[in-house]
């Protein structure tokens, strides 16, 4: 299986395994500063040089080197699955994508057909009810998880230990796992914890949100979008997330984990 979704600096200073929705933008943005000095034109996660990428076949063999050895720097970023959640929802399915197309083609009219949802229109900027909206897609991401139907889960909605389990399970480990909600803080550690070609500031550094302006704007708190059936489903879908990167789940209103991240645990939970 390798390791896919990761991404490591040219030098070979750090290791990044790509969560979607977690901050990946701006992470690969650093990570390709620290190597050039210069932040990469355009969607990093369009970039084929400059960073070593799983996708890109002449990386591979020098990622699975550097991983195996676990030598090399290894990090990846988490975020609250409640906020994820939504913002998945906002960015995929509410919203136009970078080439003025839906998401993935005719997803957006399969679940209008089969879930009712609504997504604010053509342009995704007409009013609607995006509470019900929001809990029906749900109930359809739990189908695609649970079931696998009516399509394999996509990344975006996907478990967050799923992705950060395969690069455990092929043979790395991860010396830092951090939070969206703490970035500066957690990127912080990496970057004092390996050497950059080019010093970074981050509190100079902007947010790459390739996703903002794609969809409506969230119209509520994000505690009004979880009744006890939306809660049901989140813990049914998304317990190890919140287990292992300790989120609230009782309270969706705090989007701030409730206890440290405990790598040995982690490496034990998600490396079977």
């Amino acid at each position: 299986m390798g390791f896919p979704g990761t991404w490591m600096t040219e030098s070979e200073s750090m290791v990044y395994r790509v969560v979607p929705k977690c901050a990946c933008s701006t992470i690969g943005q650093i990570m390709y500063y620290s190597d050039h000095g210069r932040f990469f034109d355009g969607d990093i996660h369009d970039a084929r040089e400059g960073v070593h990428k799983w996708s890109v076949t002449e990386s591979q063999d020098l990622i699975t080197r550097n991983v195996q050895q676990q030598q090399i720097y290894a990090f990846t970023c988490v975020r609250n699955p409640y906020t994820r959640i939504l913002s998945s929802f906002f960015d995929k399915i509410c919203g136009i994508q970078r080439n003025g197309k839906r998401y993935r083609g005719n997803l957006v009219p399969m679940l209008i057909y089969k879930y009712g949802i609504e997504v604010g229109g053509e342009d995704g900027k007409e009013e609607f009810d995006q509470i019900q909206s929001f809990r029906r897609f749900l109930l359809f991401a739990r189908d695609t998880i649970r079931w696998r139907r009516p399509m394999d889960p996509d990344i975006h909605w996907s478990a967050m230990s799923g992705h950060v389990s395969t690069f455990i399970v092929n043979g790395g480990r991860y010396k830092n796992i951090f939070w969206t909600e703490d970035f500066n803080a957690g990127m912080q550690q990496v970057l004092d914890n390996v050497e950059t070609t080019h010093p970074i500031d981050l509190a100079q550094i902007p947010r790459f949100n390739e996703s903002e302006g794609h969809g409506p704007k969230r119209a509520h708190p994000v505690e009004d979008y979880f009744d006890d059936l939306s809660m049901h489903l989140m813990y049914e879908i998304y317990k190890r997330d919140f287990d292992a990167f300790n989120y609230d789940f009782e309270n969706p209103a705090n989007k701030m984990p409730i206890g440290e991240i405990d790598l040995d645990e982690v490496h034990a939970k998600l490396g079977d």
